[in-house]
């Protein structure tokens, strides 16, 4: 199966694992609502929604850039109504925008505190309240978010329990969505890394420029969520599917085309439960 012709609302789409889903849909030929708040060059950051239309447009897709804040309500329903004046509906949402902050309790003021649970959250929420009227009438309806498995254990709460919060809140999206919205057959899962990606949040936000080489690129995260798109939406929802585990399910053999460095070990991400066993041949730490 392809995407060709599909239209994918992708939220946080100028950089990172979200245009990576965006560009191997966009080799399909899809079209791919860019929506994130970079309309300007960052001074750290790479990449704008204007950049990320120019990539997505040389790789095969058509692309509509919209600077989109999914905090705000307007800004999200403006967007969505653009997306299906230009392309006729909407087939698939990933909510992929995301704020991390890992600090404790006391170090995490309300402000950053506010803003995970603004955007994570409640941006997940909203942004598929939006969307869900179109996905309704779509041929094989999916909303992707890209958050973790519902593993209530205390060492995912204890270091940062505000982003913890904010995380499983998307992820709970999932598992209630996929409930309510069974019978219209839109499927909702989660997908998460089993290693750390090698994206902005992981450079500046976590390890630094050294922590990249124990990374997988965000190509595994995009062939994933490829994968997902192709299944039945009836037959695939409320999952919460780990990236090299559900590939290798789909038949794929090699990970090490997605290594940043091939000698340098993998670094595990958060999230994963302790029960989850990597691929054949897979090591992580």
């Amino acid at each position: 199966m392809s995407l060709s012709g599909k239209t994918l609302f992708i939220t946080g789409a100028s950089r990172g694992i979200g245009l990576s889903i965006a560009l191997r849909a966009a080799r399909d030929g899809a079209n791919v609502v860019v929506a994130a708040k970079t309309a300007d060059p960052h001074p750290k950051l790479p990449g704008t929604i204007y950049t990320a239309a120019d990539e997505i447009a040389a790789a095969g897709g058509q692309a509509l850039p919209l600077v989109v804040d999914v905090r705000d309500e307007a800004s999200v329903q403006s967007a969505v109504d653009q997306a299906v004046e230009r392309f006729g509906g909407i087939d698939i949402l990933v909510n992929n925008a995301s704020a991390i902050s890992l600090t404790g309790t006391l170090s995490t003021d309300m402000k950053r505190y506010d803003l995970m649970h603004q955007v994570n959250t409640r941006g997940t929420f909203l942004t598929s309240k939006a969307c869900i009227p179109h996905l309704k009438k779509a041929a094989n309806p999916h909303v992707l978010m890209l958050s973790p498995p519902l593993d209530m254990s205390p060492r995912w709460f204890g270091g940062h329990v505000a982003y913890t919060m904010a995380k499983f809140g998307m992820s709970m999206c999932v598992l209630g969505m996929a409930k309510e919205f069974e019978a219209d057959g839109i499927a909702f899962n989660a997908l998460w890394p089993r290693t750390g990606i090698a994206t902005a949040a992981i450079q500046f936000a976590l390890t630094g420029e050294e922590g990249l080489k124990h990374c997988r690129t965000p190509e595994i995260m995009a062939d994933a969520a490829h994968a997902i798109f192709q299944k039945p939406s009836r037959e695939l929802t409320g999952q919460f599917l780990i990236d090299d585990t559900f590939l290798y399910g789909e038949g794929v053999r090699e990970f090490d085309k997605y290594r940043v460095d091939p000698t340098a070990t993998l670094m595990p991400d958060f999230f994963v439960p302790e029960d989850s066993v990597p691929p054949p041949g897979v090591v992580i730490g």
